[in-house]
């Protein structure tokens, strides 16, 4: 629509004149005469209800630019709150208004879950009474029902009127068990080979054991060979997983990012849902609703889900007190388990209004332009694209050694790894956080595995695996890293035992995985999963042998040292300084001059880092064994008041 048209229309609306001055704009820019019919009846009803003409023009103009409606924008942005409104409607309509639906009133019915998508109405049961039908009437449509209550006065004992806010709480506790069966076990008893409910199968358990005392048999009858052959296997493996990453360096892109496109004239924006898993985040609440409030996206297309445990009541009180608004939801998630991050989210997404899903978690800082660049990319790209992963940065680099490593390793993966492997159509092991789904994918794959302790790396994993493939965006995430040894060692340690889960579930079936995903990308999986996990557990030993190999270099010329001596010792040496060397370039390139000044000399330690990544991979291995499904809870802080505006606002990292 031509520029003023929009505010013609909607003061014509407001006035209360029938004529629609539409013109002669393009076709695909003016809404069709059914939505200004629609606008025209929603405003009259508007009206009656006692809200001002001036109010209504501007949410008719924002319902013209969004493509919504009227009512929606008021109770999204208009002043109007929702218990207030749909009392007035039921006033109007001379029907009662429902405040609150005890628990046992609705009855858990196949295709209850559609209520949380969209309500409309459910069905009350009150014992020996009547049965009564709560309906959530919408203003476009209202002249309808007062039509029929007129044409059918005796059905005014049988209907009641309620916010779409009090239906969706009604539903969730009435199929809070079937949701939560689902949730715990839908991916088992669907797909059971996807599932990291059974740690180790009976093919694996016989080949691991079997290996393992065959190890342990040679070590003691021929220590001197099977030590050799030993080395010579985890030098090879380690040089092996060395590849992508210095691949990745070498190959590494250095151009400008690219403006992002600009919406097309008319085009309206999709409902776009955001979930974020909360967990005892009361001192973070404020910071993240901030954050998510800055989103710039419609806040009547924005479904944003604040999952929460039942019994996490600190949390569940903090978000309240803060009153968010109408875009904003808080699921409770019952207590069962296994209590993980993935379970609560499978739960929630039955409730998942949009049409695409980002996943967020309670410390991050979203770029406001996010979803923005997700669905224009998703706009841009073929179906079989499920998933971006956008960047994240860490944020508080500066406040120790660990936190300046972590940054380093974040940016190496983040703005490195992931895009070598998107431009290659590689399998993509996702990050927890800054995820955009097309939402009918992620329901047609199952959700997340609530027994994968890194659910992001198992759903990346699946759809590859399902014939789909991720990309990356540019817009980032700025998150805080832990700056303690012991947090730090936590949530690695739960990184490395997903991984490992991971690895584990892939591989019960080589032959299955390799035709699925392909022998090229098999590979890369096993190198990127397979040889991180084993090069990690194993690299205390490679700096053994490297320094046995130098020690016995020093005692004896060179001359005297076998071929095989000698290409292992070199080998060796390019492996230790290889992974640091890589580790370093591949994070240190992406990076702005703000963060390298921020990470500083900090990086002399990654020796020490990679000692103590060493140190939770074993830990990983033997929690598998003791608490494969314990998810160790990383502690979250509002974020120090620090210079982050370059990091925010600057020039966007390299790709």
């Amino acid at each position: 629509m031509r520029a003023g048209e929009h505010e013609r229309l909607a003061l014509t609306l407001a006035v209360g004149s029938r004529i629609v001055p539409i013109g002669a704009a393009p076709a695909s820019a003016v809404p069709d005469r059914d939505a200004v019919s629609a606008l025209w009846d929603e405003a009259l009803v508007l009206k009656q209800l006692g809200i001002g003409k001036p109010l209504i023009a501007r949410m008719a103009q924002r319902a013209l630019r969004n493509r919504t409606t009227i009512e929606r924008e008021l109770l999204h942005g208009g002043g109007v709150r929702e218990d207030a409104y749909y009392a007035g409607m039921a006033r109007l309509a001379g029907l009662p208004f429902v405040e609150a639906i005890e628990d046992g009133q609705v009855t858990d019915i196949r295709g209850l879950d559609s209520q949380l998508q969209r309500p409309t109405q459910i069905r009350l049961n009150h014992g020996h009474k009547p049965p009564v039908t709560v309906i959530v009437p919408e203003a476009r449509r209202f002249a309808d029902l007062t039509a029929t209550l007129a044409r059918l006065p005796d059905l005014r004992t049988s209907l009641a009127i309620a916010a779409p806010s009090t239906v969706r709480q009604a539903v969730w506790r009435a199929g809070a068990r079937r949701r939560s069966h689902a949730a715990v076990n839908g991916l088992f008893e669907a797909d059971p080979r996807f599932s990291a409910r059974v740690v180790l199968a009976g093919r694996q358990g016989f080949w691991i054991g079997s290996l393992l005392t065959a190890f342990l048999a040679s070590l003691l009858l021929e220590t001197d060979a099977t030590l050799l052959v030993l080395h010579i296997v985890l030098t090879l493996i380690f040089f092996l997983s060395l590849m992508p990453r210095l691949t990745a360096v070498v190959q590494s892109r250095r151009s400008r990012p690219s403006a992002m496109p600009a919406l097309l004239p008319g085009q309206a924006l999709p409902v776009y849902s955001v979930m974020v898993a909360l967990y005892q985040e009361t001192e973070v609440v404020s910071q993240l609703l901030t954050s998510l409030d800055r989103l710039n996206w419609p806040k009547s297309r924005l479904d944003i889900k604040l999952v929460c445990e039942e019994d996490d009541l600190g949390t569940i009180a903090a978000i309240k007190a803060l009153e968010p608004g109408p875009q904003f939801e808080i699921v409770e998630v019952p207590a069962c388990g296994p209590r993980t991050k993935p379970k609560a989210l499978t739960y929630a997404l039955a409730g998942v209004r949009g049409d695409y899903v980002a996943i967020f978690d309670a410390e991050d800082r979203p770029h406001p332009d996010q979803l923005l660049e997700a669905y224009q990319h998703f706009s841009c790209t073929p179906d079989d694209i499920a998933c971006l992963q956008a960047p994240l940065i860490i944020a508080n680099a500066k406040a120790s050694c660990i936190s300046a490593l972590f940054s380093l390793e974040y940016s190496a993966l983040f703005r490195g790894l992931l895009p070598f492997l998107a431009r290659h159509s590689m399998p993509l092991p996702l990050g927890g956080t800054s995820n955009h789904f097309r939402t009918h994918l992620l329901r047609a794959a199952g959700g997340w595995d609530p027994y994968n302790v890194t659910e992001d790396a198992d759903i990346g994993l699946r759809l590859y695996r399902l014939g789909y493939r991720a990309e990356v965006i540019r817009r980032q995430t700025l998150e805080d890293a832990p700056t303690s040894i012991p947090v730090w060692t936590g949530q690695r340690t739960r990184w490395f035992k997903g991984w490992l889960q991971t690895w584990l579930v892939v591989m019960r079936s080589p032959s299955l995985a390799i035709a699925e995903m392909g022998p090229c990308a098999f590979v890369v999986f096993q190198l990127l999963i397979g040889g991180m996990l084993l090069s990690s557990l194993a690299h205390p030993v490679m700096i053994l042998f490297l320094t046995q190999s130098t020690l016995a270099m020093m005692r004896s010329p060179g001359t005297a040292m076998s071929v095989l001596d000698k290409v292992l010792f070199y080998t060796d040496m390019i492996n230790v300084l290889g992974s640091y060397a890589t580790f370093l370039a591949l994070g240190a390139t992406k990076m702005t001059r703000f963060e390298t000044r921020l990470v500083s000399w900090r990086w002399i330690f990654i020796p020490v880092y990679w000692l103590m990544m060493s140190m939770a991979a074993w830990r990983a291995v033997f929690e598998l064994r003791s608490r494969p499904f314990f998810w160790n809870k990383t502690p979250h802080r509002p974020t120090a008041a620090r210079p982050e505006k370059e990091a925010v606002n600057g020039t966007a990292p390299r790709p």
